[in-house]
C-alpha cells in the first residue's frame, strides 16, 4: 500500500478509503490512486484487511470427505449461494465426526478468521461435537429437523420425514401391502427420519412392519440386501433411503429373474441425476439442494445480524417413474 500511496502522491488513508469505497475521495484523486493500483498490480492483503475490519468473506464449511451425493450436492449448492452473497466458502473435509476431529477443524476456522461455519455432516456425533464447541462465530448444522436457533446455533434441513412419507403412500397407494424399508445408517440424522416416516406411513395405513433392514449409502449392501430378498422370496416393494441403495437392488432383482416392477416395486430418496437413466427409471423423492444451500446461508447472514427466526425446512418432491408402476422390464433371458 505504502508504494501505491507514494506513485500516487497520497497518504496511505487515502489508499484505504479507496480500496474501501468511501465516498469522501475526489473523483480525481481516487482515479490517481486506481492508476497507481492498475500500474503496481497491487492486490489487497485480505488479512490484513479481516485484522482490521473483522470481515474475511470467508466461510467455514465441515463436511465428510465421502463423496456421498447428499453432502457433495450440498456444498456445491451453498458455494454458490455464498458467491451470490460476496463470500467463499473454505472446506475441511474430515473422516471421522468425533469431538477430537470436530474441534480441531473447528479450531482450524478460528484461525482462520471466518465469519461463520456451517456443517454438512447429518450424523450423531458431529452434532454433539458443535454443541461442546465454544465457537466465537455462528455455526449452522445441516440436518434433518429444526430446533429453535441459540446464540451461537442454527438448523437447516429437508423434509426427510414427510418425503419418506410421501414415498411410502405411494406404494401403499399402488396396492403393496408387504412394504420393506433398506434405511440409511441409523446414526445419520437423516436415515433415522426416513426409517421414522416409512415407520408412520405404514402405522397409518395399519400395515404390519417387516423388520427394516439396516444400510450404509451403497450400491454394494443394496445389491447385497437385493440378493438376499430374492433368495427368500422377495416382498412386493421396498422403499430404499437412497438412490445408491435403489440401483442395488434393481441389480440384485435383475439377475434373479424378478421382474421391476410387476414383481416388486422400488423407490429411491434424492433424485441423483443418473435415477432418470437406472433400468427401470427409477420413482425417487427429490431434494432441492439448492433451496438447502441458500437457506444454510441466510442462517449465517440472519445469525449475523443478530435475527432469531425458526426457518421451516424444504419441501420434498415425489418424482414418480417405472420402477413403481405397471411398466415391468422383461426378465432376464
Amino acid at each position: 500500500m505504502s508504494d501505491v500511496a507514494a506513485l500516487a502522491g497520497v497518504s496511505h488513508q487515502t489508499v484505504s478509503r479507496v480500496l474501501n469505497d468511501h465516498d469522501s475521495v475526489r473523483p480525481e484523486t481516487r482515479a490517481r490512486v486506481q492508476d497507481a493500483i492498475a500500474q503496481l498490480g497491487y492486490r489487497r492483503n485480505s488479512a490484513a484487511r479481516a485484522l482490521v475490519t473483522r470481515r474475511s468473506g470467508i466461510i467455514g464449511v465441515v463436511t465428510t470427505e465421502s463423496a456421498l451425493y447428499g453432502p457433495t450436492s450440498t456444498l456445491v449448492a451453498l458455494g454458490g449461494a455464498a458467491r451470490d452473497i460476496g463470500y467463499f466458502v473454505s472446506v475441511a473435509t474430515i473422516s471421522q465426526f468425533d469431538s477430537e476431529a470436530m474441534h480441531r477443524a473447528l479450531e482450524h476456522f478460528m484461525g482462520q478468521g471466518v465469519e461463520g461455519i456451517v456443517i454438512i455432516a447429518p450424523q450423531d456425533e458431529a452434532s454433539a461435537a458443535v454443541e461442546t464447541f465454544d465457537a466465537e462465530v455462528p455455526v449452522v448444522m445441516v440436518m434433518s429437523g429444526v430446533q429453535a436457533p441459540t446464540e451461537s446455533l442454527r438448523w437447516v434441513g429437508v423434509e426427510q420425514f414427510d418425503g419418506a412419507r410421501m414415498a411410502t403412500r405411494h406404494l401403499i397407494e399402488a396396492g403393496h401391502r408387504e412394504i420393506v424399508h433398506l434405511t440409511g445408517p441409523l446414526n445419520c440424522f437423516d436415515g433415522r427420519a426416513r426409517l421414522e416416516g416409512w415407520t408412520a406411513e405404514c402405522t397409518a395405513a395399519g400395515l404390519v412392519l417387516p423388520e427394516p433392514i439396516v444400510g450404509d449409502w451403497t450400491a454394494e449392501r443394496g445389491y447385497a440386501v437385493g440378493r438376499d430378498l430374492a433368495r427368500q422370496g422377495a416382498p412386493t416393494a421396498v422403499f430404499a433411503a437412497n438412490d445408491e441403495l435403489a440401483l442395488g437392488l434393481l441389480r440384485a432383482f435383475w439377475e434373479a429373474g424378478l421382474r421391476v416392477p410387476h414383481d416388486v416395486a422400488v423407490v429411491g430418496f434424492d433424485d441423483i441425476s443418473s435415477s432418470a437413466y437406472f433400468i427401470p427409471p427409477l420413482t425417487t423423492v427429490r431434494q432441492d439442494f439448492a433451496a438447502l444451500g441458500r437457506l444454510a446461508i441466510r442462517a449465517l447472514t440472519d445469525a449475523l445480524a443478530g435475527v432469531d427466526e425458526l426457518l421451516a425446512p424444504i419441501p420434498t418432491t415425489l418424482v414418480v417413474r417405472a420402477s413403481s408402476l405397471e411398466e415391468p422390464y422383461p426378465r432376464k433371458a
